[in-house]
């Protein structure tokens, strides 16, 4: 008679063991490999935020400094209008000033667009 409270004997083939342990190793390289494209994945995204914040700390920067030029320039240019003995020396000083004004707007914004080029072109490292 069987005992009904005895476990039967059942042995898995070692084929079948072989297999397994095959498939586990297959899954934790896989595994390993994903985590690695991760973490590389997420250092160049933190690479890339932290260069895209020093551009933006950069041009932020330099837009405040052409500011502080082109207020000084108005300041400059208002008190040269207040000595002007003139409306000759006050057309003068007015042609003038717009010419400069003109040179130092082009010339911050080609300083500007570099400043921007220089902080969208892909990190080449």
């Amino acid at each position: 008679m069987v005992d009904p409270f005895k476990t039967p004997n059942f042995e898995v083939p070692a084929e079948m063991r072989d297999l397994a342990n095959k498939s586990v190793e297959q899954a934790k390289r896989a595994f390993d490999t994903f985590m690695g494209a991760t973490h590389d994945a997420a250092t160049k995204a933190q690479g890339s935020t932290k260069t895209m914040q020093e551009s933006a700390t950069s041009a932020a920067a330099q837009a405040v400094g052409f500011a502080e030029q082109n207020v000084k320039a108005a300041f400059d240019h208002a008190q040269s209008l207040v000595a002007a003995k003139g409306l000759e020396d006050l057309m003068k000083l007015q042609a003038d000033f717009m010419r400069n004004q003109l040179e130092a707007f082009q010339s911050q914004m080609k300083a500007m667009g570099s400043t921007t080029q220089n902080a969208v072109k892909p990190n080449k490292k």
